[in-house]
């Protein structure tokens, strides 16, 4: 039994500090003029050269976007130099998944917005132990975001990753929620502060580029046919970008009409885009950490 302990915690901290990597290099690439597709195809073949798949599209969510934007096959939007733009990116082997973050800020003009948002995630790490309870973590972050005056994004947080499980259920607000759910020793947890000078409130936008597979069904398009057994070879244990499964479908129509089928019928489950309800910048800092008796371990370093 610990052989299997610690052979666990010796995956976690390789795919940890992997993800950390790749979170580092994409970062090197985002810059004004590039395009965010080919931002995304190199960052993600990073992981794949070195034999890792993604846990997870790379997210490059830009300005009043929180989360979740992953260029599409054809997209053509290029960063600007007043964007700012969350990286948020992680590995995956064997079960195991990785996820961090960061925030770059191109124009040069929200440094307290991101400062922000990196120190209320080490406020939240310095509390971090077995025994604390969700909301503590929370009021920590809430108690630092409000000092840089801005706000916790209140229907985000940090989550739990358990094998094949990039959101367990387990939830870290960035507010005192007055949740009595406790951390425990052995948990791997990210912890996931969203900062924004707008209502603190994120919404599903119309746009989606990000699913998760579900179940099996029989669809009726031949399109949706082809893509469900694609999914269900290569995703059934991680999110995946509709860009993925982009070869062999001959026209936008046809991906998106399948996609749109298989929705219907809960094959696969949507992860929109989520905006900022009032317009607001968001600035994003995670990190990936094994909750420890005393405190916690990194693990993307």
């Amino acid at each position: 039994m610990t052989d299997n302990v610690d052979m666990k915690e010796k995956l976690l901290e390789e795919v940890g500090h992997v993800s950390y990597k790749a979170l580092n290099y994409a970062k090197t690439l985002v810059k004004p003029g590039a395009l965010v597709k080919e931002v995304a195809i190199a960052a993600e073949k990073y992981l794949n050269d070195q034999g890792y798949a993604p846990a997870f599209p790379i997210n490059l969510s830009i300005n009043n976007e929180a989360a979740h934007y992953t260029p599409s096959f054809d997209d053509e939007r290029i960063f600007t130099e007043t964007d700012i733009v969350k990286v948020d990116f992680g590995a995956y082997k064997d079960g195991i998944s990785g996820d961090c973050a960061i925030t770059i800020d191109l124009s040069g003009k929200n440094g307290k917005l991101i400062d922000a948002a990196n120190y209320a995630l080490d406020a939240a790490l310095s509390k971090l132990r077995a025994g604390i309870t969700s909301s503590e973590i929370g009021r920590e972050i809430n108690t630092v975001l409000l000092k840089y005056g801005v706000k916790p994004i209140r229907n985000l947080g940090g989550h739990g990753l358990d094998i094949d499980n990039l959101h367990s259920g387990f939830f870290i607000p960035n507010y005192d929620d007055g949740s009595v759910d406790v951390l425990e020793e052995g948990m791997v947890i990210s912890i996931e502060p969203f900062a924004t000078n707008g209502k603190g409130m994120v919404a599903d936008s119309d746009r989606c580029e990000i699913y998760s597979y579900v179940e099996t069904v029989q669809p009726r398009l031949n399109s949706s046919r082809a893509l469900i057994k694609n999914i269900e070879e290569h995703f059934s244990s991680t999110p995946f970008a509709v860009r993925w499964l982009a070869n062999g479908i001959d026209s936008h129509f046809n991906i998106y009409s399948g996609i749109n089928e298989l929705v219907k019928l809960g094959a696969i489950e949507a992860h929109p885009i989520l905006l900022e309800i009032g317009n607001g910048m968001v600035s994003q800092s995670e990190v990936t950490v094994l909750v420890e008796a005393n405190g916690c371990k990194l693990l993307t370093k």
